[in-house]
């Protein structure tokens, strides 16, 4: 098996092995590492996804029922057997054994599988504060063929979820079926999901060699040796808004950039300051932030085995934030920050609390909060729409918290100009040209996540001239600048384009090597050299074999449909976009391709019905209605 390394030399080299490591599960770490295994067995990692018997189960299954927009549930526990019958808004009932348990707090779900080895999230779920079920979307109709309703294919839990809930997880979906064979070594996050397979742990311990290419104990990856970039990796892997390129989990040590794309701060999930919107999983933000860029990790805030804070309330910032200051951060202040002078409210109070001002909190999954770890100054007098004075202060307005800042602090150096104010305008089409972004996505003072930001905002302003003036963003240290400026090159001179974006297709990380290939997709073959043909298609081989790990995504197929008529292979484009509504009938934008295509490959009236069948299923998408009158229908 192939392990994969990192030139930079932050985590641990991994060599080829005749045969890899193995996963032994955590009840065998826990035979030495016994405080370890105490502090893990009651928190979120190891609760994360747990079987029925294992008794983590805090819901009323009691006989409750729930009722909701014309679909009831009733819970039921026969002899330690718990299982839901549904009755949908159709009428059709069915009773669903609970096949397993996600989570402890501040809400528990339950999983049914709907056919062998599909798993799906159930959207009615318990409040485990308030004690009562309630549903997750409360507001959207989803009738069971709507591919947001719980049996669809975005609740799918082997395809959306189970990654981060698991040790060692395989997916294993079969395309041709549209069934999976998933597999774990072991259900919820575990030992070895942090640690790595440790087989070799347990050799290196009765004393055997250890193979080459492994840490000084027998694993893939040692932490707490300095390598707070790689901890911060491995963390993130679960802990951000990203597309996988694998069909499970990464081994760990595996660069986050070589096993994901991570999301830049696009609209609809962060705010264009880069506050989060979305449920965007920590990562993006806390890129945003000084304290990742003054070598602050994970594990300085939070203890990893119990997943918890490493102290209560201010505590955990005054680490490092006070008039002792913290050795190791020398650019960091040593001044009083938990005090009225610098929060300027009253002591012990709300508005006391770091995390009130500089982590804005929202609400995901009805009742899940969740932290912005961007650890910004506040800055209403921006004017984005949201900050943190006037979350609570919620009958103010930004003008109001801007004046009260200002009165507080008036020669703060934190009300220069702010990436949001050129994000905002380039989003609403309100920007005087590109200027404002090239600004950005080329200056180095701004955090690499931003200036990829800015050049993900770049694309619409394409020309000639931006693509020389973001050449140097193909150079940049920052993986993720590297892959998001490869597409700014499309409308420089063809031999431009070769010369600047051949050497990302030897990129030491796959995400970047893959944006590359993408951009030779249009660079006709007859202009490149057998070499810039072979690396090309390599890239080429590996940005397909990551979509052969999204098959089950409808999402996927839109793209595949996207390179067929690139490649100018109509039959091929059809049968993407015909994959795309069998799994989710409700995607507008492939039912107009899906007639057109027909017409194409079979002719008028293979048109006509294709229509139909979308007409029946979105009658007023004015796309098709539009088609309609087109084909006399």
């Amino acid at each position: 098996m192939k392990f994969l390394t990192l030139c930079v030399g932050l985590f641990v080299p991994v060599a080829a092995f005749g045969q890899s490591p193995a996963y032994v599960g955590s009840d065998q770490c826990a035979e030495c590492h016994k405080d370890e295994a105490a502090a893990w067995s009651n928190s979120h990692h190891a609760l994360a996804w747990t079987e029925v018997k294992d008794g983590a189960v805090v819901a009323d299954f009691d006989g409750t029922r729930f009722d909701h927009d014309g679909m009831s549930v009733e819970f039921t526990d026969t002899e330690g057997a718990l299982s839901a019958k549904v009755t949908e808004k159709d009428g059709m009932s069915t009773e669903y054994g609970v096949h397993s348990v996600v989570g402890i707090e501040p809400l528990q779900q339950y999983l049914f599988e709907t056919e062998p080895g599909r798993l799906q999230s159930f959207d009615v779920v318990w409040d485990t504060e308030n004690k009562q079920w309630f549903h997750l979307y409360p507001d959207q109709d989803l009738p069971p063929d709507d591919g947001l309703h719980w049996t669809g294919p975005y609740k799918n839990w082997n395809a959306r979820c189970a990654e981060c809930h698991a040790t060692g997880f395989e997916k294993q979906y079969n395309a041709e079926t549209r069934t999976y064979d998933s597999v774990q070594a072991e259900i919820g996050v575990g030992c070895e999901s942090c640690h790595g397979p440790g087989s070799a742990h347990i050799d290196w311990v009765g004393g055997q060699s250890l193979p080459q290419g492994l840490g000084d104990t027998g694993f893939l990856m040692d932490w707490g040796k300095g390598q707070t970039e790689a901890e911060i990796q491995q963390c993130a892997g679960c802990h951000s808004r990203r597309e996988a390129h694998g069909d499970g989990n990464p081994l760990p040590g595996t660069p986050y950039h070589d096993a994901y794309n991570l999301a830049v701060l696009r609209p609809g999930l962060y705010h264009p300051d880069g506050q989060i919107l979305d449920e965007v999983y920590v990562y993006g933000s806390f890129l945003q932030s000084k304290m990742y860029d003054r070598g602050v990790g994970c594990m300085d805030c939070h203890e990893p085995h119990s997943a918890s804070l490493r102290a209560d309330g201010n505590g955990v910032c005054t680490q490092c934030h006070s008039p002792a200051a913290n050795p190791r951060f020398p650019t960091l202040a040593a001044k009083e920050y938990d005090a009225p002078e610098h929060h300027n409210h009253p002591e012990n109070s709300e508005g006391a609390q770091c995390k009130s001002c500089h982590m804005i909190e929202r609400v995901y999954m009805g009742v899940d909060g969740r932290r912005d770890h961007s650890f910004r100054v506040p800055r209403p007098d921006l004017g984005l729409g949201q900050d943190a004075c006037t979350d609570c202060h919620s009958d103010k307005d930004q003008t109001w918290a801007a004046q009260q800042i200002e009165g507080w602090f008036p020669d703060s150096a934190h009300r220069e100009p702010h990436f949001g104010s050129a994000f905002q305008a380039a989003t609403l089409g309100r920007a005087d040209g590109p200027d404002e972004l090239l600004d950005i996505a080329t200056d180095p003072n701004q955090p690499g996540i931003v200036r990829a930001t800015a050049a993900y905002l770049l694309q619409p302003y394409g020309s000639a001239d931006v693509a020389a003036r973001t050449a140097e963003l193909l150079a940049d240290e920052d993986a993720l600048v590297r892959a998001t400026a490869a597409p700014l090159q499309r409308q420089a001179s063809l031999p431009d384009q070769i010369q600047r974006l051949e050497p990302l297709l030897s990129d030491p990380l796959q995400n970047v090597r893959i944006s590359a290939a993408k951009e030779f997709l249009n660079i006709p073959p007859q202009a490149l050299t057998a070499e810039q043909q072979q690396l090309s298609g390599q890239g080429m081989s590996e940005w397909q074999s990551a979509i052969s790990n999204r098959l089950d995504f409808p999402e996927t197929h839109l793209v595949l449909g996207g390179m067929a008529l690139t490649f100018r292979n109509a039959p091929a484009a059809e049968r993407a976009f015909q994959e795309v509504v069998t799994l989710d009938p409700q995607r507008a934008e492939a039912w107009p391709m899906l007639v057109q295509l027909a017409q194409i490959n079979r002719g008028p009236q293979a048109a006509r019905d294709v229509l139909e069948q979308g007409l029946e299923i979105i009658p007023e998408d004015p796309n098709l209605l539009q088609l309609k009158q087109q084909l006399g229908r």
